[in-house]
């Protein structure tokens, strides 16, 4: 093999062990939610290219409230699903849309768009 291959080759590997790490092993420390006024635990979530942040870290036995904005137009995106709390809601573009939930148990419980191109998750300690 000709070294312009070899690099090729090299080139290729690296960067489908980069596609690998980033859509399967890649871990985010997660966000704390914050304690509201109204007795919520409250986290704000961006939808744009994805979820900012993805992981949501809460109490169990509290209730939860994630403002979702949405910040862009892909199709993907319009819907967000708790499957695991059998919810799920609209979400328009440019408007906080709140998804409240109580989480009983501890946990991990994903949260996504229908396609599950869009994925998050959400830790009940």
């Amino acid at each position: 093999m000709t070294p312009d291959r070899w690099i090729v080759t090299i080139i290729g590997l690296g960067m489908i062990g980069l596609i690998v790490w980033f859509f399967w092993l890649k871990r985010s420390a997660g966000f704390r939610a914050n304690e509201s006024s109204a007795g919520f635990q409250e986290a704000m979530i961006l939808v744009k290219g994805g979820y900012t942040p993805d992981t949501i870290i809460v109490q169990s036995g509290r209730p939860v409230r994630l403002n979702f904005r949405r910040e862009e137009t892909a199709s993907c995106s319009d819907k967000v699903v708790f499957a695991d709390f059998q919810k799920s809601a609209d979400l328009p573009t440019g408007v906080t849309v709140a998804v409240e939930l109580l989480p009983r148990s501890p946990g991990e419980f994903s949260f996504g768009c229908p396609m599950g191109m869009f994925r998050g998750k959400l830790v009940v300690e």
